[in-house]
């Protein structure tokens, strides 16, 4: 066996109320937090959940709740001068994966200074961040778990992939009640996210043992749980073991990549201002389809992963079952298209010269077994609609 790098959080404390159990770790990291988070989890009560445990821990916060869409360059210049400005010392990000990517584009530039513009790539950021603390209120990104972040440049309206082993969170707190009040909508995006993030870590072609385990767990739970999660908001179990699956995928794609659907899905994001989780879903089957020619026997995997029955058949006829149940599951959880996202069909062409040209010069798609062309990459977009 070769060697292989594995990184994750230095602690993750996950299940129920594992806020609780993380105060006095917290209260070691530093004297002064920016918490950074946005309205919504202000409005419901979630953000003082945390400013109150820092209170009693006699931890001062200043809160900077302004990312209230998809993480903008913008965000993380204000941000910067909010942590500067009153002598912070370390980070919490609360809420899905836009405060979450944002904390660590802040404490990218507070430490290495500049733009963020200036990390696009990856292993830029050469000084390490201040303590940062995720807490992810969807079951979806991963980025409480991972070395990336996706920022928009506002500029030239690109979603910018920035990796570096620095903005791992130092802790990753995967609390399940918060994820309460989450929409059914935002459910099943961001499950399917995740779903997307374990089937391109385990397909990939930096794939390695220890992610492959974490990726075909990740898959298992999502084919059993996300469907009741999506229907019931009550279900602690299902809700629960959907974060779990999400930190799992997380860690997964972490350490193996993801692949063309990833590649695919920022040039979407950016041009059409889709949030990520949906721009992945609905690319995801597409996508497959295609990629299984790359490595039949890892799609196999991946169809038994989601409960199929693959009996004696070929590889190849088992992964392309897997492609169905995937498309079920994103039928079941009511996941559109992209027109039925309100985007018209010849905007949408019209700009895909360019969002293959984006794909392809993220480098993700060269992590598919089936390296697509950008040609290629054209005919999936139309193929998505």
């Amino acid at each position: 066996m070769k060697a292989y790098e594995f990184l994750e959080p230095s602690t993750i404390i996950y299940g129920e109320n594992s806020l609780e159990k993380a105060t006095d770790k917290i209260s070691q990291l530093g004297r002064k937090a920016l918490v950074v988070s946005d309205k919504v989890m202000t409005e419901i009560g979630n953000v003082k959940k945390v400013t109150d445990m820092l209170e009693k821990q006699k931890t001062e916060s200043i809160l900077y709740n302004e990312v209230n869409t998809e993480p903008e360059d913008n965000f993380v210049r204000r941000g910067a001068e909010i942590y500067k400005n009153n002598s912070c010392d370390f980070l919490i990000a609360l809420g899905g994966g836009s405060p979450i990517d944002t904390a660590k584009a802040i404490g990218a530039i507070v430490t290495n200074s500049g733009e963020i513009a200036d990390y696009m790539g990856i292993g830029k950021i050469t000084k390490a961040l201040p303590p940062l603390v995720a807490i992810p209120t969807t079951a979806g990104t991963g980025s409480e778990v991972t070395r990336f972040t996706i920022i928009s440049d506002t500029t030239n309206n690109v979603k910018m992939l920035i990796g570096s082993e620095y903005l791992i969170p130092r802790i990753a707190i995967v609390d399940p009640m918060f994820t309460i009040t989450m929409p059914a909508n935002t459910v099943a995006a961001t499950g399917i996210d995740a779903l997307t993030h374990a089937i391109e870590a385990y397909t990939s072609v930096k794939n390695q043992p220890l992610s492959d385990i974490m990726a075909l767990s990740a898959i298992k739970r999502i084919a059993r749980y996300l469907s009741r999660s999506w229907s019931n908001s009550n279900d602690i179990e299902a809700r629960s073991e959907m974060m779990l699956a999400a930190m799992e995928a997380g860690i997964a794609f972490n350490n193996s990549s993801v692949t063309i659907v990833h590649g695919m899905s920022r040039p979407i994001g950016a041009l059409f201002h889709v949030p990520h989780g949906i721009s992945n879903a609905v690319l995801l089957a597409t996508c497959m389809k295609f990629a299984i020619m790359g490595t039949p026997e890892r799609f196999a995997d991946v169809s038994k992963a989601m409960g199929v029955n693959t009996g004696d058949l070929s590889s190849l006829d088992a992964a392309k079952k897997g492609v169905l149940a995937v498309q079920e599951l994103c039928d079941d959880v009511e996941i559109p298209t992209i027109t039925g996202l309100g985007i018209d069909a010849d905007e949408f062409m019209a700009k895909a010269d360019k969002m293959a040209g984006d794909a392809l010069a993220s480098g993700s798609p060269n992590n598919t077994v089936r390296i697509p062309t950008k040609e290629q990459i054209i005919e999936l977009y139309k193929n998505s609609l």
